[in-house]
């Protein structure tokens, strides 16, 4: 009886987890920063002004954060000058 109890629940989480989806919910921890901070952050480390430490210190995050945004948005702006 719990091996099909724990089927059945499976199965409606599945289900809720699709529907969500659908909805255009995603599931997950909230990001810290919006696009508009990862940009500001992105461009102030890549152009020289601060540093990847200061820039963390300031909006409350790690230095691999930010060094994860800096690289993401060099990828990205590589990729836009390839197309």
């Amino acid at each position: 009886f719990a091996e099909f109890e724990r089927a059945m629940i499976r199965e409606r989480t599945s289900a809720g987890l699709a529907q969500a989806r659908i909805e255009g919910r995603i599931g997950g921890r909230r990001r810290k920063l919006g696009d508009k901070q990862r940009r500001e952050v992105a461009e102030s480390v890549i152009s020289g002004r601060k540093s990847g430490a200061e820039m963390a210190r300031l909006y409350g995050v790690s230095e691999p954060t930010v060094s994860r945004i800096v690289a993401a948005y060099r990828q990205q702006s590589e990729n836009q000058a390839l197309i």
